[in-house]
């Protein structure tokens, strides 16, 4: 049995070994366009916007500045997903930073209740959270990301990923009922 003279490739275009066509090139062209994932991640990077910053007026903000930024740099992208993931949650963490700034400078405004008391309760305890330890548990409980995929996506060693979690887990277990 002879082996075949051509292959298939990841984007499934059979090639001749003797074809001048490089496999680089063949993966730009497998490469999803912007428009295709903004179609498919822009709702997941919603979610974890809104649950990272608590303002849906604020996520929409954010995605839609990651989505622009990234529109130049496009082709330079390797992992899209996890590039508009990471560039959501550090975006997210410097607006919760500069309206930090901004609180500390104002007084407390009350809260408009939701008809859900439970919610508003942990929505205000999750607010009290540094940025870091909030991003953490928002990404595991309410993404499903494991810990070691948190590390990577934030950039920082697995056992501080860990330990922002276990922190604040103590601080939720002592504020809530």
């Amino acid at each position: 049995m002879t082996t075949p003279r051509w292959f298939s490739c990841r984007c499934n275009v059979s090639v001749l070994p003797n074809d001048l066509v490089k496999m680089s090139e063949l993966h730009k062209m497998a490469r999803p366009t912007i428009e295709e994932v903004f179609a498919v991640h822009r709702a997941p990077l919603l979610r974890v916007a809104f649950l990272v910053c608590g303002s849906e007026p604020a996520a929409e903000d954010i995605v839609q500045t990651v989505f622009a930024s990234a529109q130049g740099r496009w082709d330079t992208i390797r992992d899209p997903a996890g590039y508009l993931k990471r560039a959501v949650v550090n975006l997210a963490a410097d607006g919760h930073r500069r309206r930090f700034r901004e609180r500390r400078a104002l007084d407390s405004i009350p809260r408009q209740p939701t008809a859900i008391p439970e919610v508003d309760h942990t929505w205000f305890v999750l607010q009290q959270l540094p940025v870091r330890q909030r991003t953490v548990v928002v990404l595991h409980f309410y993404e499903d990301v494991p810990l070691v995929e948190i590390a990577d996506l934030l950039d920082r060693p697995a056992a501080t990923i860990r330990s922002d979690l276990r922190r604040a887990l103590i601080q939720l277990r002592r504020t809530m009922p």
